[in-house]
Order: structure tokens, then sequence, then C-alpha cells
């Protein structure tokens, strides 16, 4: 009986043990178990891999494509965001290889390369310069290439004038703005003496009403006033006369909150120049004549479409030039298509202006029509003595005294024929208080022009309409007439007028000898203009010259700062 006890006693051990060995070991297998994944219901049937389905394959293709092109998302969004076009952006867009991407970079910025055959691209070098020093000089809460002022700047380089407020405080207001004395807050004027497709001397002001740093571009030049909505603070004179209330600034209807009552605005800030202003600004550069702009970078010179390009320098001031670029096509050598009785032909032109290390400066591109009755297409094309008729045109530019390459590129949109001209612009330099000129303009028209339109037009320099004679040939039915503004002469003490004589002579030109045909002298001080600005204008007849080569003389001196300068010119009667 007791070693049935002793039995039962030891079997119930053994159990025990084997139940702890048993446990511990179900432990062990449980965590090795779970240290691996769990094995997937269905293991059979998922072991067999299912073809993807075309929605599938379509899905994973857009995933990998964006992990691709975020490189180039950066490219187009950030690096060249404000000076590709929107036909280059939808193109690049669809390209579907990275290879394609790089090959479109490539040749963007090859296109906007000034010299294309160097290594270099000035163009994207510059670019790249601008992104940086926006970055460095406009950042606020946000990267400075994102800022409006960095926009600009990257867009059209450094201003030619910056005015700056950084403080804001005491702001004496313009009369066109209403004059008085209010406080602003920071503020910024850039002035641009010429932006292609906006015109000369572009105002653009930027203001940071949070005080943050951050300027935004404003088209109403009220918004700096930080005295806006404060009650008879900062007020205008206008206001301060009584012809006009505060309250009135509120309800006008032009977009500003200007407290002139109703003065007149001048043109730069009327209302639709504003908006027109501030829609054009950011627009990247448009190139229309692509094929055009292309023949302009050909060494490969075209000869089918003749056609004569002459230059002429009007100087404003010591640092601004008008470049009068002037274009001249003879009928004869334009086709001319017929529709409901009129024959027009059609021309394209293409036009860049480069600096001599082919340093883009400005461009332009005109649609040129010369349309004709088709029943007067013959007498059209001649003169009455067989000479060729002609069209001319002209464009004008204001560009900084020194040396620039002008590249012209024409097209007939009829015919086909193109053409490709290349010449220097020498653009002078005027110097304080040195005695100097303009070009000397032999022209077959000088007529004034009615105050409307003084200073605009073609062929229009101040107040006269000054039509060049391309070739400075003449017939001796015709009159001769020349154009030149003189500058810098000293003022005599006594008459407060300048002092000085023009001296002009017409010299035959025969086989190395030459012979004086007449001579004329005026006086300065009776000429048009003052001391800063004197305009000399004559008229020639040649009906008793004979024909062959003749030259222009001219020789001005100022009495009172004893200097003197010459100037000539050449010009064929026939």
């Amino acid at each position: 009986m007791r070693s049935l006890r002793l039995l039962s006693w030891y079997s119930l051990c053994a159990l025990l043990l084997a139940l702890l060995v048993m446990s511990s070991s179900g432990q062990q297998t449980t965590q090795t178990q779970s240290a691996q994944p769990p094995a997937p219901t269905g293991s059979k049937k998922e072991t067999v891999a299912k073809p993807m389905t075309d929605r599938q394959k379509k899905k994973q293709e857009e995933k990998l494509r964006k992990e691709l092109e975020t490189p180039y998302k950066k490219w187009l969004n950030e690096d060249v965001v404000y000076i590709i076009t929107e036909e280059e952006k939808k193109t690049f867009t669809h390209l579907q290889t990275d290879e394609e991407r790089e090959n479109f970079i490539e040749s963007f910025w090859l296109r906007r390369d000034p010299t294309p055959d160097t290594e270099e691209n000035e163009y994207r070098e510059e670019h790249y310069r601008r992104i940086a020093y926006a970055n460095e000089h406009y950042a606020s809460g946000i990267p400075g290439w994102k800022t409006d002022r960095g926009r600009i700047y990257i867009e059209y380089g450094p201003a030619d004038e910056v005015e700056s407020h950084p403080s804001g405080g005491t702001y004496e207001r313009p009369f066109e703005e209403g004059g008085g004395t209010t406080s602003t807050y920071p503020f910024e004027q850039w002035r641009y003496r010429y932006i292609e497709g906006l015109g000369t001397n572009i105002i653009l002001e930027f203001v940071d009403t949070t005080m943050s740093g951050e300027y935004h571009f404003t088209i109403d030049p009220s918004e700096k006033d930080a005295l806006m909505y404060v009650p008879n603070a900062g007020l205008t004179l206008s206001e301060q006369m009584g012809l006009t209330c505060k309250t009135c600034r509120f309800t006008r209807t032009d977009g500003t909150h200007l407290g002139v009552g109703s003065q007149p605005l001048p043109d730069s800030m009327s209302e639709f120049n504003r908006i027109e202003l501030g829609a054009k600004i950011f627009a990247p550069p448009a190139i229309k004549y692509k094929d055009l702009e292309a023949l302009t970078y050909s060494t490969i010179k075209y000869n089918l479409l003749p056609m004569k390009v002459h230059a002429d320098y009007i100087p404003v001031t010591g640092s601004s030039v008008l470049t009068n670029i002037t274009i001249q096509f003879d009928r004869k050598d334009l086709q001319f298509k017929q529709k409901e009785g009129i024959s027009t032909a059609s021309i394209n032109v293409y036009g860049r202006i480069t600096t001599m290390s082919r340093k883009p400066v400005n461009y332009f591109e005109e649609d040129l029509e010369v349309p004709v009755p088709s029943e007067m297409l013959q007498q059209a094309m001649t003169g009455p003595e067989g000479q060729p008729r002609s069209d001319i045109y002209q464009k004008v530019f204001p560009l900084k005294p020194g040396r620039y390459r002008l590249n012209i590129s024409a097209k007939d949109r009829v015919g086909g024929n193109t053409t490709v001209y290349e010449m220097p612009l020498e653009v002078p330099r005027i110097e304080e208080d040195v005695l100097g000129s303009s070009s000397l303009i032999l022209a077959d028209l000088i007529e004034p022009v009615d105050t409307r339109s003084i200073g605009t037009g073609q062929f229009v320099i101040g107040g006269y309409k000054v039509r060049p004679r391309m070739g400075n040939a003449f017939k001796r039915s015709e009159k001769l007439n020349f154009y030149m503004q003189l500058y810098n002469f000293g003022v005599d003490e006594t008459t407060k007028k300048p002092s000085g004589t023009v001296e002009m002579e017409v010299v035959k030109n025969n086989k190395g000898a030459t012979e004086v045909i007449g001579s004329d002298t005026a006086e300065v001080s009776k000429l048009p203009g003052g001391a800063t600005q004197v305009i000399l204008k004559k008229t020639l007849t040649l009906k008793d010259m004979d024909p062959g080569d003749y030259t222009l003389n001219i020789k001005v001196t100022d009495k009172t700062t004893n200097q003197t300068l010459t100037k000539s010119a050449t010009f064929t009667i026939t």
C-alpha cells in the first residue's frame, strides 16, 4: 500500500515535470514563430503570380514617372518658371523619357545662347546668377526667387535706378499723387529705361505692408500710405484746401485711393495703363518668328531678298541715346498676292541687338504689309522716271553709349525669299560741357508734327517728322533736307543765349578734286532750341546741280567755350 502511494507520488511529479517542459518548449516555439511573418491565408492560391491589369500597370507607370520627374519638375517649376513660354512648357510636360527631357533642356538653353559657337552659355550663367542674387537679397518668409522683386530681377535684370525706403517713414508725395506729407510702409521704386513690349521709363513699385520684409508688386500708388485709414492724418494738398475729403478716397473707381479729387491723373498713371502694366510685366518673353530668329544666328548669308538698313543716333541724356534703325525694301523685289482687287506683299522682320560679345540687349518683330490696288500694281513698282518705288520702316531703341551688333532677318511671306543682315551700331557718348551732336541725317522729308504726335510714331524726332533717304541718292527734281541736333553750348553772360555759328558748304567730288558749289552760315542764337539743345534743319534745291557725287560739310563753333566740331555726309544726284 505504501509503495503504491509512493508510485502515485512519483507519477504525479513526473507528470508535472513533463507539463513544465512542454510549456517551456511551447513558449519557445511561439516566440520563434512570431519572429517570422505569418503565413498568408490561402497560400496555395497566392503562390502563383497573377499578371497586372491595365489599371495596375498604368498606376505603377505613373508612380515611377513621378519619381523620375522630381529633378525635372524642379527645373520646370523653379529654375525656368519665369522665362519658359507656354508652348515650351506644354511640350516639356508631354515628354516621356529622361533622354527626351535632357535633350529638351539642352535645346532650351542653346536656343537662348548668344554665342552658340562657344562652350559657355552666357544667358544660362546670367540667369542662374540672377536667381542666386534674388535668393540672397530678396528672401523673406519665402525664398527670394519666389518674391515679386526676385521675379522681376530674374526676368529683366537690375533696374537702371532704384529708390529705396526700407523703413518707410515721412514721405513727401509727388504732385501727381496729391502732394502733401504722409507716412509710408517700406517701399521701393524700380525704374527701367526701356522694357520690350512695355516701352520706355517703366516704373515698378513694391510695398511691404506687413512690415515683414516681403515686398509685393502693386499698381496702386496709394498702397504705400500708412496713414490711409487714419482720419484727418496724412492729408493731400487737395484735402487740406477742402477741394476733396479723405473719405472720398474710398469711393474712387480707378483702383486707387489717391486723394486728388477730380484732378486728372497723368497718362502713365491711368487705370488702363496700370492694369496693362500689371498684366504684362510678369509675362515671359515671346518670340513669334522662330525661323527668323534662327537665321540671325546663322553664318550663312542670304541675298534672295534685297534689303537696305541704316542707323541714326539721337542722344537724349549722357547715358541714353535713341537709336533709329531704318529698313527699306524695293517693291520690285517683293511678291504680291491678289485678293478682292487688292495686291498685298507681306514681310516678316526679326531684329536682334547684342553686345559685341553676343550678350542679348533687345529684339523686335514686325509684320509689314504693302497693299496696292491690283489695277495699279505696275505703276506702284516704279516711279514716273523709272526709279523703283520702295517702302520704308523704322524702329527706335534707347541704348547706352557703346558698341553693339545688329542682326536682322526678313522673309517674304508670299514668295518665301529670306535675307540676313548684320552691321555694327556705334552709339556715341555725349560728355557734359562738351560740344556734341546727333547724326547728320539726309532726309527726303522734314515736316513739323502736331502737338499730339510729338515724340511718337515712325520717323518722328521731337517735334519733326524726319524720313531718312536710304542710300543718300536724290534726283535733280527733288529737294535735299538735312537734320542735326547740337548739344551743350555755353551761355553768353550778356544775352543769356548760346553764341556761335554753323558754317555749311556743299562740295562736288570730281576725280579726286573738289569744287565748292555753295555755302551758308547761320547764327546759333537764331536756331530753334536753347543752349542744351539746338536744332539745325535746312533744305537744298538740287535742280541747278549737275549729276554726280557731293559732300555736305558742316562746321559748328561755340564762341563762348571756344569749341568746334565738324560733320559731313555724302550724297549723289542722279
